[in-house]
């Protein structure tokens, strides 16, 4: 992990596709954006005018299938998981999301597409300090059979992820990851969202899944793998909820340096475990550039939320 400069993208660059929930097509096109900017969605294509929605916990209104984002006028923007586990794992701090559909396309069911935008659209270093939020003591939440726990961690970012399904193919997988750009580009990053056959008339029941397809889901039934093509990785869900984990860490507003473990987790543990973080005063801070390599008392702001990479009111969690 690099702890000095901030970074944005050099130019735009967009992505076209449909959302897996929604089955809508939409366009969403990445950014230049200032220092201490964070991430930002931009939502067009509404009547009036365009609106603009913070990238962080506290702008979260739904987590059961995606992660969803609103205001106090409703969602705005869901499953925006993915895009932001490419930013935040390709080390881009500042960045302008600009989406003119209620979902961020699912495109291949990973982030490989969002990677492939940032490529073309290029990273430059910023003159400011990239700040990080550092965790001083073990934050947990259990949610029914659900675990998740972020701890202090010396060498950047860690997630460690456990899954256990019932069904047979997927069963038990575990995956650990230390993130910097070119892991996630070469281990998680490609990893593509999964589901179950036997859900999915419960799914198009209640909504969701309607542009869901074998082309942007690894599907399985109760005996095998029905993509044609085959697993990217052996333990590709693992490496998924990874992807997802970084993607709602991102959320945060500010690179993490900790450990997060998740085991039989989603997006529902992840944005509690991170709430929960930011609402004990005493259980991170935020340091500054080269502060962050040393053990030596480094600069630091304390007990306060951060929204948008931005020291705000903190906020309390939610672990319904």
């Amino acid at each position: 992990m690099k702890f000095s400069r901030q970074t944005t993208l050099r130019a735009q660059a967009s992505v076209a596709g449909v959302g897996v929930h929604s089955g809508l097509p939409v366009t969403l096109t990445l950014g230049p954006a200032p220092v201490d900017a964070g991430f930002v969605f931009v939502r067009t294509g509404l009547e009036g005018s365009d609106r603009e929605v913070q990238a962080t916990a506290e702008q979260v209104i739904a987590t059961d299938f995606a992660t969803v984002l609103g205001d106090r006028d409703g969602p705005l923007v869901s499953t925006a998981e993915h895009v932001l586990a490419a930013l935040r794992g390709m080390g881009v701090d500042n960045a302008i999301i600009e989406i003119d559909g209620p979902e961020v396309p699912i495109m291949d069911g990973s982030a490989a597409a969002f990677v492939a935008a940032i490529d073309q659209a290029g990273i430059v270093t910023q003159p400011a300090q990239r700040r990080f939020i550092q965790v001083l003591k073990p934050i947990s939440v259990k949610i029914g059979d659900s675990f998740g726990e972020i701890r202090p961690y010396a060498d950047g970012f860690r997630a460690e992820v456990e899954i256990d399904f019932t069904n047979p193919v997927i069963g038990q997988q575990s995956y650990a990851f230390d993130l910097n750009p070119e892991r996630f580009r070469r281990e998680v990053g490609r990893a593509r969202t999964f589901g179950l056959m036997c859900d999915v008339a419960r799914l198009w029941s209640a909504g969701y899944a309607l542009g869901a397809s074998f082309d942007n889901t690894v599907v399985f039934d109760e005996e095998r793998l029905l993509n044609t093509e085959g697993l990217r990785y052996a333990d590709e869900c693992a490496r998924h909820k990874v992807l997802d984990v970084i993607g709602d860490l991102a959320l945060a507003g500010l690179p993490l340096l900790g450990a997060y473990r998740s085991v039989r987790g989603g997006h529902k543990l992840n944005h509690a475990v991170l709430t929960a973080l930011l609402a004990d005063r005493t259980a991170w801070r935020v340091v500054e550039g080269e502060a962050a390599r040393r053990t030596t008392r480094p600069v630091v702001e304390t007990g306060r939320g951060i929204v948008g990479g931005r020291i705000a009111a903190v906020y309390g969690p939610d672990v319904s």
